[in-house]
């Protein structure tokens, strides 16, 4: 491949190319037009690149109704939005999607708030005070009041026309929602099926009614697995009276399971929520410090143990070099059985017998794979000290047969422990997923060192006399 050839395939930093633009000397109408072939997310990563003065003669090229979509691509929107003068905030909140605009509006003081509210027109005002009714852990936070519903029974060509006339206000068209003349919700149709239907298909035939909802007073962490589920480009949100009321959009589904995950993350690191870069040093010390006391006592614990067994060691020094297997290992397996724990008990309706089977099903695959693993390290251990190390083959046979045995016990035990801490602590109302991580990994560490050193002890010193 020729140099011309590689500079072809190197794809161009629109953003740096949008900057550039802002900063040359083109008329307003020529850059105008040359901005529009730019996608919005590209203009708004050129956004970091530009002066106050530079943004502000970028703003008033876009207009309000196209900045607004821009400034949902970035995360720094709030920061940009404020730059603005009062009134032109307030237009651009009325462009902006309404979860957007109501993260944004919770950032200001009550006395910011209420001036931009009092600015809106009475429909905005009823769209997000509607949204902003709900708390945050409710999926109603997170719904937009974009989307296009129409009435069941109408022919093609009038459902075509309102569509056509909602259009105009809300871009969400790919799925559109059918309700009743009450306005429950009766299922959704695909815009294509919509465009090719036929004169005179009835509107039921080309109308999924097994269309996938939600309510808008669900717990997020109650249905983020049913959200994961679904394939959908929007789905519809309902009030307690089955009607509709707003819409998650592809974007807001990805997000809302990126914040899960992100969650997770943060627990499975010890950490009560996920922080962020700009938080206060004591909010990021109160959520880390009480568990990490915790992990200290149990810490200290394992360091008790361990000078419990200080003859042992003495008297077998060479043990000391396969500790820290044992307890990688056993750390391993219990953090992978707590990880699928964590995700069986998403189901509320979990019963006593299914939990139970669950215990026994990661006993006998931890037993499965301590079995294999036990075999493997027996192997190496033996061949590591008669081979490389010279020690007699009785003495090898014994030290690895030790380490194996305790390796399949401690593996077994941490199965048992990743499976049940989480239950019991589901069981007392606390977050299992806060039962993770380092925690469990001590805990298991803690099993390990009295399977380990307590075999070594009464196997190869008690019974062998070694």
């Amino acid at each position: 491949m020729n140099d011309k050839d590689k500079t072809l395939q190197v794809r161009p930093d629109y953003a740096v190319e949008v900057s550039q633009l802002i900063k040359g000397t083109l008329s307003p109408k020529l850059m105008k037009e040359k901005l529009l072939t730019y996608h919005e997310s590209d203009i708004a990563d050129a956004l970091k690149y530009l002066k106050s003065d530079e943004r502000f003669r970028l703003y008033s090229l876009l207009g309000l109704q196209l900045l607004s979509q821009v400034l949902a691509h970035t995360d720094d929107r709030n920061i940009y939005i404020d730059e603005l003068p009062l009134k032109k905030q307030e237009e651009i909140l009325h462009y902006l999607d309404s979860t957007l605009a109501i993260e944004y509006l919770k950032g200001l003081s009550k006395t910011e708030r209420n001036t931009l509210i009092d600015l809106m027109d009475e429909e905005r005002k009823t769209e997000l005070s509607l949204i902003n009714s709900f708390d945050e852990d409710e999926i109603g936070s997170r719904m937009t009041t974009n989307y296009i519903q129409i009435e069941e029974g109408i022919s093609i060509e009038k459902a075509m026309s309102s569509l056509i006339a909602q259009a105009a206000e809300n871009d969400n068209i790919s799925t559109i929602y059918v309700v009743d003349s009450d306005g429950l919700f009766e299922g959704a149709i695909d815009l294509k099926d919509l465009i090719i239907a036929r004169k005179g298909t009835n509107l039921d035939e080309i109308t999924v009614t097994s269309y996938p909802y939600v309510y808008a007073t669900e717990l997020i962490d109650d249905c983020i697995e049913r959200l994961k589920d679904y394939r959908e480009d929007s789905i519809p949100v309902l009030n307690s009276d089955n009607k509709l009321c707003g819409a998650l959009t592809g974007q807001e589904l990805s997000q809302l399971i990126d914040d899960e995950m992100g969650d997770d993350y943060a627990k499975l690191a010890g950490l009560s929520a996920e922080e962020e870069l700009n938080e206060p040093l004591k909010m990021s010390m109160k959520k880390r410090l009480p568990w990490l006391i915790i992990l200290l006592a149990l810490g200290l614990g394992v360091s008790s143990v361990v000078g419990a067994f200080e003859s042992v060691v003495a008297q077998l020094t060479i043990i000391i070099s396969f500790q820290s297997l044992i307890l990688d290992m056993a750390g391993n397996v219990g953090t992978q059985s707590l990880a699928v724990t964590i995700r069986v008990l998403m189901d509320e309706k979990l019963s006593f017998k299914q939990k139970l089977l669950l215990v026994l099903k990661e006993i006998k695959i931890g037993f499965a794979n301590g079995f294999l693993l036990s075999i493997i390290s027996l192997l190496i251990i033996f061949a590591y000290l008669f081979l490389l190390k010279g020690q007699p083959i009785n003495y090898a046979i014994l030290y690895a047969s030790c380490a194996s045995i305790s390796l399949i016990i401690a593996i077994v035990l941490s199965s048992f422990t990743g499976t049940v801490v989480p239950l019991l602590f589901k069981n007392i109302n606390i977050d299992p997923a806060v039962a993770s991580g380092p925690l469990i990994t001590t805990i298991n560490d803690l099993v390990a060192i009295v399977t380990y050193y307590g075999l070594a002890w009464v196997l190869l010193i008690g019974v062998f006399n070694l």
